[in-house]
């Protein structure tokens, strides 16, 4: 085929999971229930952390933060795909990948500067408990956020500048359900050498130096624990940690997967399922690992539930206007 630079024109194909006709609508009922699970329960989080006053400290401040993120990183992909099931198509438009492969970067990247963050959280915690209020005070708890989203957005900028420069042939297949960076690469007509480069230079900086500071932070974690006296203080801070390490493993464990996997192997399809984990099953599962098991979150969850249904239940016009206002002054 002759290679044509895609700046102006036309799409790449997505080969999706399945070719199978037979298959295609099990699995359009399966990720649109994965995709309205997490939406649900992320939004579930955010409105239950912002609604109570007593939720209003740095470790939710930042699983709010990251309820966010999955929710808009579970919509970058998912409603392209259900999409193309349902219509029986699998072109994605120049642009569309290209955008899809920018937030993708950027919603990847920040989750895990947020896990690395959560992480620091947590040393300070229970490391330095007196000086917790003072260390992890509003204003750098804000700042840290702002940085990596600062960080990210040029870093993510930077790929997107280095794909343009690129030529691939009209119609180009991508073996994904998603514009994936890795595979975006391969399949493209000129010489991707510098965009590896920057891919793997990228991985080290977003992935590797980030988890290296949170098994830093988790050895000093365990340190401290193993000098503590009370066994249900222990049992406490295991169970935070140990929330936050499923957390960790199951993103950055499929994540690094994927890309630090994309120069050694061709197998499209082990790297499709390693893309479902950390694109679509992590998103799912973060709100009950880290978030639903909390009893703080579930108890302002039953409460903000009961209150709404007893509003729908019994409430007149004027009732549920009042109801409305009180739920947001939760």
């Amino acid at each position: 085929m002759e290679a044509e630079n895609l700046t102006e024109l036309s799409e790449f194909l997505l080969l999706g999971l399945s070719d199978d006709p037979e298959l295609q609508p099990v699995l359009f009922g399966l990720f649109l229930s994965m995709y309205l699970v997490t939406v649900l329960r992320n939004l579930l989080i955010i409105l239950a952390i912002s609604s109570d006053s007593y939720l209003h400290t740095p470790m939710y401040f930042f699983l709010s933060n990251l309820s966010f993120l999955d929710t808009c990183f579970i919509s970058t992909t998912v409603p392209k795909m259900l999409v193309n099931i349902q219509a029986r198509s699998k072109d994605i438009s120049y642009m569309g990948c290209l955008t899809q492969v920018y937030f993708l970067m950027m919603f990847a990247g920040m989750d895990t500067f947020l896990l690395a963050v959560m992480a620091y959280d947590r040393f300070v915690a229970i490391c330095h408990p007196l000086q917790y209020t003072v260390i992890m005070n509003p204003h750098l708890c804000g700042l840290l956020v702002l940085a990596s989203w600062f960080i990210i957005f040029w870093v993510s900028l930077v790929h997107i500048l280095l794909m343009k420069r690129l030529t691939f042939s009209t119609g180009t297949e991508i073996p994904h359900f998603f514009c994936e960076l890795a595979q975006v690469l391969k399949v493209a007509r000129s010489d991707t050498l510098l965009n590896n480069i920057v891919l793997y230079v990228a991985t080290a900086l977003l992935g590797v130096f980030p988890v290296a500071g949170i098994l830093f932070s988790y050895s000093q974690i365990v340190s401290s624990l193993m000098r503590m006296s009370s066994t249900e203080g222990k049992y406490k801070a295991f169970s935070t940690c140990g929330s936050h390490l499923c957390v960790v493993s199951l993103f950055n464990g499929t994540g690094l997967g994927v890309y630090l996997s994309s120069a050694v192997t061709h197998s499209s399809q082990s790297s499709s399922m390693a893309s479902v984990m950390y694109a679509m099953v992590t998103p799912m599962l973060n709100p009950f690992i880290y978030s639903l098991r909390n009893k703080d979150v579930k108890g302002v969850l039953g409460r903000l539930l009961n209150r709404a249904a007893s509003c729908l239940l019994w409430g007149t016009t004027s009732e549920l206007r009042g109801c409305y206002w009180s739920l947001k002054q939760m």
